[in-house]
């Protein structure tokens, strides 16, 4: 996003798997993208791998239970592409533009995220029927 956004552009790809297990090999082992850190967010209800995927990294993410949007997901649609994130510098300044275009955000924004990042979601009634996140690093 245009401002105060510092780097910004696509940080990653969200992709909604079962079993972390059964889909790492696959990116690491087979597509050769390196296994940079894993981690349970809470917050998600879900356990996420990253892997560098280059100028972008591949999150896989793994529902703790049978609760939350990536359970939900998956009971849905199947294992598959769930979001975009995009980095952006101030995820307030973000949000108010975001607000500003008309364009619904889901639930409370901003929240924590994976690494210590604030996040917000964006509605995909409102993105084309993409889940957009915008994700702020910890400074």
């Amino acid at each position: 996003m245009t401002g105060s956004r510092g780097r910004g552009g696509l940080d990653h790809v969200g992709i909604a798997v079962r079993r972390l297990a059964e889909r790492i090999p696959l990116y690491r082992d087979v597509l050769g993208l390196a296994l940079v850190r894993e981690e349970v967010v809470a917050s998600e209800k879900v356990r996420v791998a990253f892997l560098d995927a280059g100028e972008t990294h591949v999150e896989l993410l793994e529902p703790l239970g049978d609760a939350g949007p990536i359970a939900e997901f998956l009971a849905k649609r199947g294992e598959g592409i769930h979001h975009l994130c995009f980095e952006v510098d101030d995820i307030e300044q973000a949000l108010e533009r975001v607000r500003g275009a008309g364009i619904a955000v889901v639930g409370d924004a901003p929240r924590p995220g994976a690494g210590g990042c604030r996040v917000a979601f964006l509605r995909p009634s409102a993105t084309g029927g993409v889940l957009i996140e915008l994700s702020e690093k910890p400074r």
